[in-house]
């Protein structure tokens, strides 16, 4: 079964020196108005299918995607890379789907992980030509380990900022992530995903379902780059 109404075309590029080629999927409706670089979470390559279903439902609202491997998910390992590589491959992403970009605006971010990531290399330096970030599940803190200290550099992202958060998402306590989201001032935009998890799964109960809540990701990440962009 496809997800895809444009189906994607397969790329690879240089992730870092020592970690050599890395695969990534290029979905690009004809009608894209901008193009979001989408990294994958610590579990899960970029084929997994909630990214299949993120980037489907992205394309049918003219966000095109540049989903990638990390080298460790590249070469089917289960350990993440050390975090030096993965924000140089973060880096190497951007800059491999400017290239593919025909000038449409660069967004980035990811899936928990992958957003993290990518906040985190921005703040070392920034992204080329990258507009905004937005996480689809910022991982706030370890389960069970509630705190605040994987925040602190999001000040230093130096672009605005979308976090997609459900309300059971274990990762990202909402009485610690709101007050961080606040303290950002205009810099960051915190839309609540409500009843899903982490993993961006609703309970039967709630009568919703997971398409549902794809649906609502894809449309609020719409609206959000179209208050960024003329």
């Amino acid at each position: 079964m496809t997800h895809f109404e444009v189906e994607p075309t397969e790329h690879s590029f240089e992730a870092t020196e020592r970690s050599g080629i890395v695969s990534a999927l290029l979905t690009c409706p004809s009608d894209a108005d901008c193009l979001l670089v989408l990294g994958h979470g610590a579990g899960a390559g970029m084929r997994h299918v909630f990214m299949e279903i993120l980037a489907g439902r992205l394309a049918t609202r003219r966000i095109a995607t540049f989903r990638y491997q990390f080298p460790y998910t590249e070469e089917g390992r289960r350990r993440p890379d050390f975090q030096p590589i993965l924000l140089k491959t973060v880096r190497s992403a951007v800059s491999a789907a400017a290239t593919l970009s025909d000038g449409l605006p660069l967004f980035a971010g990811g899936k928990s992980m992958g957003g993290r990531m990518t906040s985190l290399a921005a703040a070392k330096g920034p992204l080329t030509d990258v507009r905004g970030i937005v996480f689809f599940g910022f991982p706030l803190h370890p389960a069970q380990k509630p705190g605040v200290e994987r925040s602190e550099h999001l000040k230093e992202a130096g672009v605005p900022l979308l976090f997609l958060q459900g309300t059971r998402d274990k990762l990202a306590r909402l009485d610690l992530l709101e007050p961080v989201c606040q303290g950002l001032a205009q810099g960051a935009t915190l839309h609540l995903v409500e009843g899903a998890d982490h993993g961006f799964h609703v309970l039967k109960r709630s009568g919703r379902t997971d398409d549902d809540v794809q649906d609502e990701l894809a449309d609020a990440t719409r609206t959000w780059i179209d208050g960024l962009t003329p």
